[in-house]
């Protein structure tokens, strides 16, 4: 039901980097260049810069967050996993990122995105539900060659009222789900909106016609309303006014 699929490897370049500091950082960022560091493995920490402008091109794909990257870094080539980047408050600009060393023994955690599929053709696509996307990636754990770019989810069988768990998904062999406690969340489910299963309720038990026009009012059908200032059944109304008293004799 589920896939995953390799991609072929990014790379970039870094430079080696001497003055630390923030003043040193800023001064960095001034010249184009964005300040880094590149942890792990054997070697010891090692401060780096990378072109500002590459480096926000790079971010923009997806794989750069998600796959193994080839850091090309003086005379050698690193296998590296980008681990964070701090962006500026409201500015459009990189104020520092982080790489980690790949170690090709040890597993590794990395946070793989989905991809969903074949929406359009499940039976809930067929109906008034909406098909939710839960989770848009996941937390695995495996060897670095065994790191998938993404995995698919295949949505062509989800129904209304169901839902594709992590247990359901079926990974690559040498990778295993990181979820809290053991637990397996909600990966996609299809749901028919409230507002619109509350009106096909309401449909279900109103009669035919019978919100249509103005209510009927108490009596009997085609009996005319008295006119203004009589009442029915009362002599109210009908008196005369008493004749005036002659004074003459």
């Amino acid at each position: 039901m589920q896939q995953s699929t390799q991609q072929p490897q990014q790379s970039f370049t870094a430079f080696p980097r001497g003055a630390e500091g923030r003043g040193a950082s800023r001064r960095l960022r001034v010249t184009g260049r964005a300040p880094g560091i590149v942890y792990g493995g054997a070697d010891k920490p090692q401060t780096i810069a990378l072109d500002h402008n590459a480096l926000i091109h790079a971010l923009k794909k997806e794989a750069f967050h998600s796959t193994i990257l080839a850091m090309t870094l003086g005379e050698t080539t690193q296998r590296v996993l980008l681990r964070d980047v701090q962006m500026h408050p409201f500015r459009h600009e990189v104020l520092h990122i982080d790489f980690q060393r790949v170690d090709e023994n040890r597993k590794i955690r990395m946070k793989v995105p989905l991809h969903f599929a074949n929406g359009e053709n499940s039976p809930a696509a067929s109906t008034d539900a909406i098909i939710s996307h839960v989770l848009t990636e996941l937390d695995v754990s495996c060897l670095p060659k065994d790191l998938p770019a993404f995995i698919e989810v295949d949505l062509s069988t989800l129904a209304v009222g169901q839902s594709i768990h992590v247990a359901n998904l079926t990974l690559p062999a040498g990778v295993t789900a990181v979820t809290r406690g053991g637990e397996s969340p909600v990966v996609a489910t299809a749901i028919v909106p409230r507002v619109i299963a509350e009106v096909e309720e309401v449909a279900a038990v109103v009669e035919p016609g019978a919100v249509e026009g103005a209510p009927v009012e108490a009596g009997k059908e085609g009996e005319k309303a008295p006119e203004k200032g009589s009442e029915k059944g009362s002599d109210k109304g009908a008196e005369k006014a008493p004749a005036k008293k002659d004074d003459k004799k």
